[in-house]
This record gives C-alpha cells, structure tokens and sequence, in this order.
C-alpha cells in the first residue's frame, strides 16, 4: 500500500514522542549545605588531586587498596549517604525507604531514570546483583560478607535480597539491627558490566577479583557518580571526566559535579606530593601536623593557598602492632603475650610523637573509638602505659627478658636476642618519623628493632599477609563501631595481628580456639551489638571493648591526628575529605573560583 511522505513523517513523530514519554526522568536530589558555607558554582575546569600509588585495578571489591578507594569514591554511588555537615544518613540511589515495625524488613525505593556511565538504566536489579554475587562474596577481597551474616539462637543466618520490581529492593534481616541503615554505604555495581565475573554468570566466586584490570578500555569501567573514567596512563595519571547526566544538582538548579575534569597525579611519598603541590601541580593535598608549621608559613606569606585545620571523626588514628603469628616462633610466643606488649606499651611516647611528629595537632587516641565521637568514646588514658622508659624496662625484667651478656641487647633466650623487624611506610614522612621514634626508645630498654620500609599503600596488604614481624599502620575511625567490625572484632577479615583467629575458609565461623579470653569477650560484644536496638546497652558494651583493648593492648594505639589540609584559593567550596569513605563525598561541590 502507497503511504504518503506526511503521512510516514507523522507516523515517525509519533513513535519518537511515545519513546520520549517512556523515558523516565531522573529523580534530580537538590542539595545545599550553606552551613558549611558552600555557595552556588561555576562549571567547568579542571581539579588536579594527588594518587599516592598506580591502581591495581579499578574494580573496587577486588583489592583493598587506597587508590581504588579514592577513585571509586567519584565513580559510583551508594544507596544511602552522609549529609556532610551533620553525619547524618540521606537518601542517595535508594530516594526513600521503610522499615518494618519489627525491624527486621527494609525496602528501598530506588531513585528512578539514573543511568548508569554507558547509558544503561540503573535498576534494582543492580542492587541485589551487587550485593548477592559481590558484597557478600565471601571471596571478594574487599567484600564484606560478616556484615550481612548474624547469629540468631545460636544459629548462622543471612540477610536476603529481593528486587520487588524494577525500582523497589527489599531486604530481610535475620534480626534486627541498630546499624543497617550505615552498612548501607557500599557502592553499587553494573550488573551488564560485571555478570561475566560472577557465580550468576558462570564465574568462580574468586573470579569476581579478576574484573576491571587496569588494561581495560575506560568506557567499559561504569557507575551512577559524578565523573566517569577517561583515562588511565600507567604510573602517571587517571583522568576522570564529569558524569553529564549526573543526578544531583545544587539550590540553583545547576547539575553538579562543578568541574569538568579530575586528574589524579600518580604521585608516591610525602615529599614528592608536597613538592608537587608547591609548585602549584596539585590544587588540593591533606598534609600531616608534622608539615603544618611549613604550610602555614607560606599561607601567611602570600603563598596563595590556605591551611585548613579541624577536629577528626574519620582518619586514620596510628598503632603499633606486633604480629601473634610471627614465622619466628620464639618472637610468635612473645608477641602473643599481653604482659610483654604492656611493657612495650611503656616505651611508647605518644606525647612526643603529638608533639614532635604532628607539632600538637593530635591527641592522645581512642581504643580505638575517636574521641569526638561522644556518642561511643570510652577515655581509656587513664589505662595507658604512658611513657616510662624504667618502667618498661623493669616490667621486661620481670619478665626474664634480661641482658645476659651485657652487650646492651637483652636476650629471648641464652642464644638469642630481643630483636625484631618493624615495617613502616617509608614514603610518609609521619609514619618514618613514628618508626624512627620507637626504635631509638626501644632501643634505651634494651630491644633491637630494625627498620623495614615499604609504601604506605601497602602496609594494610602486608599486615594481612603475615609478612611482618613488627609494623606501624594506620587504620580509619567511623561512626559506629560496627562499621570496624571486620578490623577489631577477632577473627575479622581484617583483624591482621591474630590470623590464627580467622576462619578456615572464608564465610566460616571464626577459630575460637586460638582467641585467648579476651578476644572471646570482644567478639561476643560485636556479635551481641550487632542486633541490640538498645542504644544505651551498645555503648556501654562499646565502652567495655574500649577498656579491654587498653586493659590488653592488641595493638598500642599511638596518636588521634586532627584534619589538616592545603587547598588553593582558587578552588571554592572546599570541604575537608579523606576520599576514601563512602558515602562523604564534597568533591562535586568544589569549582573553581
């Protein structure tokens, strides 16, 4: 049959305007902070932050590494997110939410027409994928299956996922619990990108490691967040570019991310970075107390930048660990024993390092809760071993750790002496001053200790692999306990020092038989609080975890440093982040001035 030219045209015109109208719209969140004094911005330019090490890869689950962290930190998105001014939660993918009257049923109504970096539609479908076949894979290096598993009557049980439909997700708890909500900043994953990698999609459960290897091509690298990769040179760069269809904008209307472009220079150590960043190649870098003095001179001087400084929830509080499961027997047993890290404790001098290594913007730490966190900090000071170099030394003279051959070095035994390794960072100025410090003071109570430095990216990873005898780290406070459950809960996955208390196999029970009874007591703790709805029990038996930790030392917490950072006035709407804490992300309100 004939059909007219106006006749197909009008055809035409139809069909597009009922594909149009079937497109949903994003659900755009407006968001504004003017009580941190963030003002509309200009878009456009581009923002140049520093990488500490090459990424091993960029699939954020497959490898605990700080790099990744701080990438995926711009690439994806979590259901739930931190307001940046008040810590509380807010809607991010998930636009709303309920929970049932038992507190055991969430369900998450997902934030519609959000596309994914290739155009795909975000779904829930996404969700569920994310969490059954990544998150709680228990071979997942960067999963976090402990999260979803609980103890109930004795019993191990998990939390179930359901997709209600293309937008609702529900999940079912085994119990309830008081910190759901705050677990749920994990990002979320392109189930079309990612199925060939998972159990779903005939893949070993290991094999989910294997996705996003540095060589792949960037477009293949997608998320929901603000930039999108669009680069990676080895050893040099990644660039990310601004997500166009982004679904935030600020009170203006104007979509966000302000700038156009990220660059990360892939730039390892403190020194190179501060040099970088001098030279005006950097426009933002978090530096340490031990730098401010400097820092700070130049911003007084004209140097156009300013020195930000403020009290930390988050970051990093340093420890000294000694590794319980130490190839060396002798040094195993040793470390093992809570009598002996108690008398090292006394050769620790956390007022020097607060005072020497970050010029008085620290103080004395938690145990390892922060202590602005009122809602959970126990003051454990008053159980420290503080520094006390004829204490420590009469306490290893209890002991039997006497120098038997009055060669200044004590003995272990009649042929052996008290000496060990300590692994340390030695591309951070503050880690290498830290080291420096105890081994100089271990040194005056009789104790060997020979320096072994590494990357700062890479002391985590060390720890996990029990390639260490001695070994400075850093590890991040959060809000809630909870959150830190992998890292000091015995048996954890990441709870480094004590190996020999992780499970046989990961998604096992823990070994109790290698916990000594305090551990028993932490882990019970843990398991208790994390289905107890009553605030004031949590923290009263947070409060005794705290006081365990001190009364024990598994490790020697060091020093809680404040927030310092450098930015140049040329960038607005600056607010401090450590980039590698979901769900607290400033960077697409900065722009440049």
């Amino acid at each position: 049959m004939h059909r007219s030219r106006g006749t197909t045209l009008l055809a035409l015109a139809l069909a597009l305007a009922l594909s149009i109208s079937s497109i949903a719209v994003a659900q755009t969140k407006t968001v504004g902070y003017p009580g941190l004094g963030l003002e509309p911005g200009t878009p456009g330019g581009t923002l140049t932050l520093a990488l500490g090490d090459s990424p091993p890869r960029f699939f954020y689950y497959g490898e605990i590494s700080q790099p990744i962290q701080l990438l995926s930190q711009q690439m994806f998105d979590s259901l739930v997110e931190y307001d940046l001014e008040t810590y509380d939660l807010i809607p991010a993918l998930a636009e709303s939410w309920d929970v049932s009257d038992d507190g055991t049923v969430y369900t998450f109504n997902l934030r519609q027409g959000v596309t994914w970096h290739d155009g795909e539609p975000f779904t829930a479908d996404d969700v569920v994928f994310t969490y059954e076949q990544i998150i709680t894979n228990p071979e997942a290096r960067a999963g976090d299956a402990a999260q979803f598993t609980y103890t109930v009557d004795g019993e191990t049980r998990q939390v179930t996922f359901e997709a209600l439909d293309e937008h609702t997700v529900r999940m079912t708890l085994p119990a309830p619990s008081p910190v759901f909500l705050l677990q749920q900043r994990f990002f979320i994953m392109p189930k079309h990108a990612l199925l060939p990698f998972s159990v779903e999609g005939g893949a070993e459960p290991a094999e989910i490691n294997d996705a996003w290897p540095t060589s792949v091509s960037p477009s293949t690298v997608v998320g929901t967040g603000p930039f999108r990769l669009s680069a990676y040179v080895p050893g040099q760069l990644v660039r990310l570019e601004r997500n166009p269809d982004y679904w935030k904008a600020d009170e203006a209307g104007t979509p966000l991310p302000y700038f156009e472009r990220l660059e990360f220079l892939i730039v390892q150590g403190t020194e190179a970075q501060t040099a970088q960043f001098l030279a005006g190649n950097i426009d933002q870098l978090n530096i340490s107390g031990a730098q401010f003095p400097d820092f700070k001179s130049r911003e007084l001087a004209g140097a156009g930048f300013s020195v930000i400084e403020s009290p930390a929830l988050f970051g990093s509080p340093p420890h000294l660990a000694f590794n319980f499961n130490a190839a060396d027997s002798d040094l195993a047993e040793l470390f093992s024993n809570a009598e002996f890290r108690r008398a090292m404790e006394f050769a620790v001098d956390r007022e020097r390092v607060i005072e020497d290594v970050y010029n008085g913007l620290a103080e004395l730490p938690g145990t390892p809760t922060a202590p602005v966190n009122a809602a959970f900090y126990e003051d454990t000071t008053g159980l420290f071993n503080m520094y006390d170099l004829s204490a420590a030394a009469a306490a290893l003279d209890a002991l039997g750790l006497v120098d038997t051959n009055n060669n200044g070095v004590r003995n272990i035994s009649a042929s052996r002496e008290l000496e060990f390794t300590l692994t340390y960072g030695n591309d951070s100025a503050v880690f290498t001053d830290i080291a420096t410090i105890i081994q100089n003071d271990f040194a005056e109570i009789g104790v060997r200790v020979n320096l072994q430095g590494i990357q700062a990216s890479q002391l985590l990873g060390t720890g996990l692999s029990g390639d260490y005898e001695a070994i400075v780290v850093a590890l991040g406070n959060l809000p809630d306990p909870e959150l830190r459950k992998p890292i000091w809960q015995p048996g954890g996955s990441l709870y480094y020092w004590h190996r020999a208390t992780q499970p046989a196999s990961p998604g096992e029970a823990p070994n109790f038989d290698a916990m000594e009874p305090w551990e028993v007591r932490i882990w019970e703790i843990f398991d208790a609080n994390s289905t107890e709805m009553d605030a004031a029990l949590r923290a009263e038996r947070y409060r005794e975890w705290q006081r365990l930790n001190a009364e024990y030392a598994p490790v020697i917490m060091i020093a809680k440093p404040g927030n310092v950072a450098a930015v140049y006035d040329t960038v607005d709407n600056f607010v401090y982040s450590l980039g590698v804490i979901p769900g607290y992300n400033p960077v697409p309100f900065y722009f440049r001035r």
